[in-house]
């Protein structure tokens, strides 16, 4: 009987449920952001209704609203919120138990008064929202989307900025635009500066930071009042991906071959535990009993044997076979319900290995004899073999309170490695005799950034305020770097052990930590859809820096017996430092030191945006910048220096735009930005490098540059996706910091110095069209270009040396970059096929004195390939192709070849899964 009931009441309650399962099954969600056409700014109180039915909601602080559950099939939404014209969008799919994404854009009333009826497909799309954002910035900017990035073989930031126009990336990491030089260049993370882990410099090399955790970057070319003024030639925002709002899982692997490396015998560098994690470092650090020593006093035989017994015994490169790439990242995101509101998150994660042989290696130095064009000397060939480790994640939150307010989470943690062998043969100018050189270096990199920002809007959208604290930092591991010298004369590689270059081990460490706070209010000055907003606030950072390199030298105190000097360098030191022998002499070098830096900025601006009319807009304003800069070193030898410059500038700014119709912008602006030393470069201390390389040395009295920038820019926008541009520029500088080349006959030198003033111009050209125009038959093909041409020219102090060219480009600066690609998409499918190329003029890399020429690096084309091809729904397959011309890197001081190599031709393919 009981067992009658419950079948009854169950029966019964599937009964009751089945209706509403049936709606489950049948109904999808829908959610998206309003967003404001002009300023690019979510929009709050928008109410979104579906067409033809009772179903409302309305957008929250952060401009997105959501319907949880409406019916399966294809609908009409409209949004109307006051002040805008309202906006209906055709076409939105709906599928059940799915989730729909769909943003909207609406325009003040004052710009178009009719109600604006768009398709969802020409709604949505990535591409479109980056030239959006590029059309309605009230500056010069340049936005590169997560889709562009996906269709590109860049694994990293620094690879996808050079696609930028007037943009170029040297060493890999490091970013010029319009041919300014990296100190003219600032990066930020999610709108946070973040510090570098590189010793020489304070720009951040892009190559931390995985292109698959990003969702886009923003170039910022024209300075405005609410951001820092340190940059002229841009300001690069990386943004890292923000909760969807539909819940993804993603997973991708992928394998390459370097025609150069893979399966080719070559040198790399020695390895350690957990190298293959980029935390190799700690089987690599200086011995304590190194460190300890006093040199001042008696070092004893027994105690120069204990020294060198102390140093790990690794000293020559391994030979083997270079290894296949590989890349693996996963990631995930959606929402959650926390009572009335949700908390968006996305986890992401990438691991990526790969192996690199420069091959046909050769450098030299240059001797200027007669002509003043050089004379090649330390002459030396080779090859280098580097296997690099890249990984990081990110985990980003994301809530509102209430309908009024949103906070954020935003953390990034990521991680480097590169592991250097380099052997090479030749002749050194001063020691007259051929030689051997063996150099092992490993290099770990790591920077993490936490970034708490709230958004409160108050007043139905007439006052916002925007506050953040940001905590970043960064740590530069060079443990245990090697280099081996041995004598050729003879015909048998021999120790060259009575040379205080003989054997030397370097260990350098930096870190540097940054604490950052901001507050930024919004107040729109009568009805916010109208514009006039008055942007007022203040940023305060604090950044310290440490930084070590102390360079060790074992020699011979007397001869090693019989041929024991031909032995390898792990048998030498292993045999020849027992308790008893007397053979070998451990001294620290001159060159080297440490220093500490402390950085504080305060800044305040005020920024009035207003329409002057329908067509014309204004930003105009002014920041206020104190820079507190003390950074003293302490030299091996013992002798300390203090550098501590201290600046406070008001930096203009005014900008105007001519909106002519909905596709066509004119701008003019006209700002003052600056330029302050970096640490390193205020620091005299002596970094030394191996035989037949240069050293650096920095200049305690260095001071600060002053830009002027002007730009006037055409912007024609012919339908949704496609640009066509130019705009004209042009810089005056006050003391520009210049890198410059000293020599003399053994002494070579690079330092920095200010020159009196600079100038720079030049004109820049971009496009981006389908080229359905041509035909119907191409409507799948778009092609975009862009192109950059320039010149400067500088004014050097006869007092500070002799130049060899007083009428050169300024340093860095490249008299064009051309960038050019044409895209292939399916029209149903997800399939798409990119070729990429690149090519920058010469630039000048160090500036040089007489009697030497200026240091050029010569140009090369980069040609590149991408197929996106999907397999099924949720699996898609890729075929990349990089340096597909594999031209020569090559570097020049006059007549003589400085540094040149290839790198190879890389392969890759890879499957990315996602739901």
């Amino acid at each position: 009987m009981m067992m009658l009931v419950l079948r009854r009441l169950a029966l019964a309650s599937v009964l009751l449920l089945l209706p509403a399962l049936v709606q489950a099954q049948a109904t999808g969600r829908l959610t998206g952001l309003i967003i404001d056409g002009d300023g690019a700014v979510p929009i709050s109180g928008a109410r979104v209704e579906v067409v033809g039915t009772t179903l409302r909601a309305t957008s929250v602080v952060d401009g997105r609203y959501t319907f949880n559950a409406i019916p399966a099939g294809t609908i009409d939404i409209r949004v109307v919120r006051i002040g805008y014209a309202p906006k209906t969008v055709t076409g939105v799919v709906i599928t059940a138990g799915g989730v729909t994404e769909q943003d909207v854009t609406l325009a003040g009333q004052a710009v178009q008064l009719d109600e604006i009826t768009v398709t969802a497909s020409v709604e949505t799309g990535s591409v479109n929202s980056a030239l959006d954002e590029q059309r309605n910035s009230v500056g010069i900017v340049n936005a590169i989307s997560s889709e562009q990035i996906a269709k590109s073989p860049d694994g990293d930031a620094a690879a996808a900025v050079q696609r930028v126009s007037g943009a170029t990336v040297q060493d890999g990491k490091y970013v010029f635009v319009r041919g300014l030089g990296d100190r003219y260049t600032t990066a930020s993370l999610n709108g946070a500066r973040i510090p570098s882990p590189e010793p020489e410099k304070k720009v951040v090399p892009l190559d931390l930071f995985p292109s698959s955790l990003l969702s886009g970057i923003t170039t910022s070319k024209t300075f405005t009042p609410d951001q820092p003024g340190d940059f002229s030639g841009a300001s690069v925002n990386i943004k890292t991906r923000d909760f969807p709002g539909r819940g993804f899982r993603a997973l991708s692997l992928s394998t390459g071959y370097n025609t150069a490396s893979t399966g080719t015998d070559g040198f790399f560098g020695p390895t350690a535990s957990r190298d293959w994690l980029a935390l190799g470092s700690d089987a690599r650090t200086v011995p304590g009993l190194l460190a300890g020593t006093d040199f001042g006093g008696q070092i004893t035989p027994e105690q120069n044997n204990l020294l060198v017994q102390s140093m790990r015994n690794v000293w020559t490169p391994t030979a083997r076979s270079g290894s296949p790439n590989g890349s693996a990242g996963i990631s995930l995101g959606g929402t959650i319900p926390t009572g009335s509101s949700r908390l968006g998150y996305v986890l992401s994660g990438t691991y990526s290995y790969s192996q690199e042989i420069r091959a046909d290696q050769q450098r030299a130095l240059a001797a200027t004899i007669g002509s003043g064009e050089g004379t090649p000397i330390d002459q030396f060939s080779g090859t280098t073999g580097i296997t690099s480790v890249l990984w990081g994640g990110i985990a980003n939150l994301s809530t509102t309170l209430g309908s009024h307010t949103k906070v954020s989470l935003n953390n990034t943690y990521n991680r480097t490695m590169d592991n250097e062998g380099r052997r090479e043969t030749g002749a050194s100018e001063n020691l007259a005799i051929p030689l051997l050189i063996q150099r092992t270096k490993y290099v770990e990199r790591n920077i993490y950034s936490s970034q708490l920002e709230l958004h409160h809007e108050l007043g139905a959208g007439r006052l916002g305020v925007d506050w953040g604290a940001t905590v970043s930092g960064v740590n530069r591991r060079e443990p245990d770097r090697s280099e081996i010298v041995y004598s050729l004369e003879s015909g048998t590689p021999r120790w060259f052990g009575f040379s205080n270059e003989a054997a030397v081990r370097t260990f350098g460490d930096l870190d540097e930590n940054s604490l950052e706070g901001h507050v930024d209010l919004m107040l729109a000055l009568g009805d916010p859809a109208a514009g006039r907003r008055l942007r007022f606030g203040g940023l305060m950072r604090r950044t310290e820096r440490t930084a070590l390199n102390r360079t060790y030298s074992v020699s011979l105190a007397r001869p090693l017996p019989g041929d024991a000097d031909a032995m390898a360098p792990e048998a030498l030191f292993a045999d020849y430092a027992d308790a008893g022998d007397d053979y070998f002499r451990v001294v620290p070098l001159a060159a080297g030191g440490s220093y500490a830096a402390e950085d504080n900025l305060a800044a305040g601006y005020a920024m009035l945006a207003t329409p002057l009319s329908r067509r014309f807009d204004l930003v105009a304003g002014a920041r206020l910048e104190r820079s507190s800069v003390a950074v003293a070193s302490l030299s091996t030898a013992g002798e300390p220096s203090l550098a501590n410059p201290t600046f406070t500038d008001v930096l203009p700014s005014l900008a105007l735009t001519y909106r002519a119709n909905e596709n066509l912008n004119i701008r003019a602006s006209a700002t003052q930005t600056l330029s302050r030393p970096e640490y390193r470069e205020l620091s005299p201390i002596l970094y030394r490098e191996v035989i037949g390389f240069d050293n650096i040395k920095g200049n305690a009295d260095l001071q600060r540059a002053l830009i002027q920038n002007y730009d006037l820019r055409l912007e024609y926008y012919p339908r949704r996706g496609e640009i066509l541009s130019v705009a004209l520029f042009a810089k005056q500088f006050d003391n520009p910091i210049e890198r410059i080349y000293q020599g003399t006959s053994g002494t070579r030198i690079i330092t920095y110095v200010n020159a009196l003033g600079a100038n720079n111009y030049g004109v820049e050209l971009e496009a981006r069209k389908q080229l359905d125009f041509l035909s119907e038959g191409l409507r799948t093909l778009a092609l975009f270009a862009n192109a950059t041409f320039m010149e400067s020219s500088i004014d050097i102090d006869a007092s500070q040396g002799s130049v060899t060219n007083a009428n050169r480009r300024m340093v860095g600066q490249a008299p064009y970059v051309i960038n050019a690609g044409l895209t292939w998409t399916h029209p149903t499918s997800d399939a798409s096929a990119t070729v990429l190329f690149n090519r920058v003029g010469e630039r000048i890399n160090e500036a040089g004195e007489l009697p030497l020429p200026d240091v050029v690096v010569q140009p090369r084309n980069v040609l590149d390939l991408s197929l996106r091809l999907p397999v099924f729904s949720t699996l898609s397959a890729r075929v990349d192709a990089r340096n597909l011309l594999d031209a020569k890197y090559l570097t020049t001081q006059g007549a003589v070849t400085r540094e040149s190599y290839r790198t190879g031709r890389v392969f890759t393919v890879g499957f990315s899964w996602s739901q």
